[in-house]
C-alpha cells in the first residue's frame, strides 16, 4: 500500500528549534511517515535534534547526508578535519550510541507514494551524497547524476544545497524540500510535504529567540555569528548558485 501523505526534512544541521517548529506543524503530526534526507546533526544542538527525532519513533525514516558521514568519519579517526567549521564541535557533543546510528543509516530509500508511484529520497543525488544539482542545472547534467537509475523511479527527493524547489528532468520529478535549520535565500524552517503532488512548505518561527537560545545554550564559541547568519538566512539564494555554479559543472 503507498503512504498518502509523507513529511521530509532535510538539511536540519542541528538547529534544535526549527526542528520543533516543523514537528509542531499539524500536517507533519499527520503525515504517515517523515524521511529525514539527511545532514541531520552537523550544527549547535546535535545530540538534542537526534534525541527528538529518535522520540518520533518508527514514523521517522533516517537517510545520510555527507555532513553526517563527515561526523561518523571524525569521531572514529578515519579524517582529521572538516570543512565546516561547527562540525567537529557537532561530532564531539555527540554519544557513542549517536554516532552509531548515523554510521547505519542508508544513502537512499524508496516509499511508493500516493500520486507520484516509486520515490527515491537521497541527500545530494541518487549517486552521491555532496554532488550538487540545482534548479536550473542543464539537462545534461541530470543525465549525469541520474546514470544507473531504476527507470519505474519517476519521482527524486534530495536536499544538500539548502534551497527548495520542484522541477522536471528527463521526465522525472525533482523535489528538493529546501532546509529546517541553515535556509539559504530566505529565513524560515522549509519542508515539503509530498502525496498526491509536491508541496513545499516554509514553517515561520522566532528566530530572534532561536538565535537567544542557541547562545545560551550551546558551547561553540562562534556561536552567536553562526546562529545570526544561519538563521536568518543572510546568504542571499544569487549568491549560493553562484558559488556553487563549479560545482555543477559551470564555468
Amino acid at each position: 500500500m503507498p503512504f498518502d501523505r509523507i513529511a521530509v526534512l532535510s538539511d536540519i544541521h542541528g538547529v534544535l528549534p526549527a526542528l520543533e517548529a516543523v514537528l509542531a506543524e499539524p500536517d507533519v503530526a499527520a503525515a504517515d511517515r517523515i524521511v529525514l534526507t539527511g545532514d541531520i546533526a552537523a550544527g549547535p544542538q546535535p545530540a538534542e535534534v537526534i534525541d527528538l527525532l529518535r522520540a518520533q519513533g518508527d514514523r521517522v525514516l533516517w537517510v545520510a547526508g555527507n555532513a553526517d558521514r563527515e561526523l561518523v568519519e571524525f569521531r572514529r579517526g578515519e579524517r582529521d578535519g572538516i570543512p565546516d567549521p561547527i562540525a567537529p564541535f557537532a561530532a564531539g557533543a555527540l554519544r557513542a550510541d549517536q554516532v552509531d546510528l548515523l554510521a547505519s543509516l542508508p544513502k537512499s530509500l524508496t516509499l511508493d507514494v500516493t500520486g507520484l508511484g516509486p520515490v527515491l529520497f537521497c541527500h545530494a543525488t541518487p549517486r552521491d551524497d555532496e554532488e550538487v544539482v540545482l534548479v536550473d542545472s542543464r539537462p545534461g547534467r541530470w543525465a549525469e547524476v541520474f546514470t544507473g537509475l531504476d527507470p519505474g523511479v519517476r519521482t527524486v527527493v534530495c536536499g544538500h544545497t539548502h534551497m527548495p524547489y520542484v522541477r522536471l528532468a528527463h521526465g522525472r520529478l525533482v523535489v528538493n524540500p529546501g532546509s529546517v535549520g541553515m535556509p539559504y535565500g530566505r529565513p524560515g524552517a522549509h519542508w515539503c510535504l509530498l502525496g498526491p503532488g509536491a508541496d513545499l512548505r516554509v514553517t515561520p518561527y522566532d528566530i530572534p529567540a532561536a538565535v537567544a537560545c542557541l547562545v545560551a545554550e550551546c558551547a561553540y564559541p562562534d556561536i552567536a555569528a553562526w546562529a545570526d547568519y544561519f538563521l536568518h538566512a543572510r546568504a542571499t539564494d544569487a549568491e549560493v548558485l553562484e558559488q556553487f555554479g563549479p560545482r555543477d559543472g559551470r564555468s
